[in-house]
């Protein structure tokens, strides 16, 4: 009976203590002194240059309770409201205004930022700014919002071809002549396309945009000659331009070019594409029907190669091609070929890389309409690399492909080289070094000027330089190769600081 009582006093007693101790939990206190201050990760939100109607990526900013105590905002507001040009999602909630947003004691929220700028006609970068506004405990402060917009000539595909995926934009019709200038920059949404027997100029200090999947096509019978200088080269990149984006690859697809025509680049960077420059004929005769000249080019950063031929010609002088996800290189069925003082390198980080840089053959394999791999082949006749640096980050960069039923003829002159073969004892490499590192200044950088110790330093040869149809005097930073014992190898010459 005692037992029994017990367990029925236990039962009545245990519950009423913890509802006495409940109720003397008392909820956190919220502190309402004037003192309080609120500290953010930023003072002010800081965008890039975004052009007009193109949204930006999203800053963040993070506000923090440094106080032991529960605080409460009485209000977050966007000043301009509705009509800012910035959006704001406050803690999840996607709206200019929030009231009673709480933080807990040394706890934060975080405040997403976007923008896209309207139209304001004028050439010149202008400024966009705002602010967001918090009140707590009767005072105020706030965090700048700053932007940078750009108005463009946008450049929009609304056109369908059969076989062909983007759609795409007629930028320079049969028998015209366009010219893009430097006054705005150039957004292009799809493909833009030279069609047959039109042109297409660029002149320095011109900016051209691609968004996601967009391109510049130079059907056949057209040409383009892009005009830079070195104070005001053209630029070809994506559309965003925010740091992050800066050495991103693959934001847009290429530039394709197509026979019947000659086409020039001089002074030019194109980076962080798919391609570079795809130039090739669309049906290969044997011939030479197009011709791609490229001078003081950077092409750089693309997720698959720098510089892809079938059956062209190509000549090129001071010009980078670097950092690329397979071959920086890759010049197939035969052609026409002169590179001098030309630096091919690679030292890709965004993945695994396993194919050389530098793919030299007269075939490549394709798949016909039924999948089946049909080969293509054609005479390389001339493939001259004079003064030339290749070299990257795998122990063999190097590959020569030849198919003996179709001509291979090439020849490399004073240039350096990293090949897992040995051709040290090939009578068409003269003076050539073989994977002896140029040390570079800071390969994953992207700065491919040559340190202090390069041994590449004067190893060049001065009838390389005088025998060039392309001007070569001047490295592509304009340094003179010809007042010292040598000119350097590759496309930078080696200056004292």
């Amino acid at each position: 009976m005692i037992l029994q009582k017990l367990r029925i006093l236990t039962a009545i007693i245990v519950p009423a203590i913890l509802i006495a101790v409940t109720s003397c939990q008392k909820e956190e206190e919220t502190d309402t002194g004037t003192d309080i201050r609120l500290s953010f990760s930023a003072d002010t939100v800081i965008f890039d240059t975004v052009f007009t109607t193109i949204g930006s990526t999203t800053r963040i900013l993070q506000v923090y309770n440094n106080n032991q105590k529960k605080i409460k905002i009485s209000e977050i507001r966007l000043a301009g409201g509705d009509n800012s040009p910035f959006t704001v999602n406050i803690d999840g909630n996607p709206s200019t205004v929030v009231r009673d947003v709480e933080i807990e004691g040394k706890d934060s929220l975080f405040i997403f930022i976007r923008i896209t700028v309207d139209p304001s006609n004028q050439n010149n970068p202008f400024i966009i700014s705002d602010s967001i506004i918090f009140q707590i405990n009767g005072n105020l402060t706030d965090v700048d919002l700053v932007a940078w917009g750009q108005d463009a000539n946008f450049i929009v595909g609304n056109n369908k071809l059969e076989g062909f995926r983007f759609p795409y934009a007629i930028v320079a019709g049969e028998n015209e002549t366009v010219v893009w200038s430097n006054a705005r920059p150039y957004v292009i949404y799809g493909y833009a396309i030279v069609d047959s027997s039109g042109t297409l100029n660029i002149t320095e200090g011109a900016s051209i945009h691609f968004h996601k999947n967009s391109g510049l096509w130079i059907y056949r019978g057209g040409a383009i000659h892009v005009e830079g200088t070195f104070e005001n080269p053209v630029i070809f990149q994506g559309d965003r331009l925010e740091a992050t984006y800066d050495e991103l690859p693959g934001q847009w697809d290429r530039i394709w070019i197509n026979e019947g025509g000659s086409n020039t680049f001089k002074h030019t960077v194109i980076k962080n594409g798919f391609i570079g420059i795809q130039a090739e004929t669309l049906k290969p005769d044997g011939a030479f029907p197009g011709d791609l000249t490229l001078e003081n080019c950077i092409i750089k950063n693309m997720s698959q190669w720098a510089l892809f031929t079938l059956s062209y010609q190509v000549t090129a002088g001071n010009c980078l091609f670097a950092n690329c996800g397979e071959n920086v290189v890759y010049l197939t069925t035969g052609g026409m070929y002169d590179f001098r003082h030309c630096t091919f390198a690679n030292y890709w980080n965004h993945s695994i890389r396993q194919s050389p840089l530098f793919v030299l053959t007269n075939y490549i394999i394709v798949q016909d309409a039924n999948g089946y791999p049909v080969t293509l082949l054609g005479n390389l006749h001339k493939a001259f690399f004079g003064n030339c640096l290749i070299y990257g980050n795998l122990e063999d960069e190097f590959l020569l492909s030849g198919d003996g039923s179709v001509a291979f003829n090439y020849a490399f002159d004073h240039s350096g080289i990293r090949s897992y073969t040995d051709y040290s004892s090939d009578p068409y490499f003269t003076a050539c070094t073989f994977n002896e590192d140029p040390m570079f200044s800071d390969s994953y950088k992207h700065d491919f000027t040559l340190d202090t110790l390069s041994p590449v330093i004067d190893k060049g040869s001065m009838e390389v330089i005088s025998s060039s149809v392309i001007p070569l005097q001047l490295d592509l930073l304009n340094n003179d190769r010809t007042n010292d014992s040598g000119p350097d190898l590759g496309a930078y010459e080696f200056k004292p600081e």
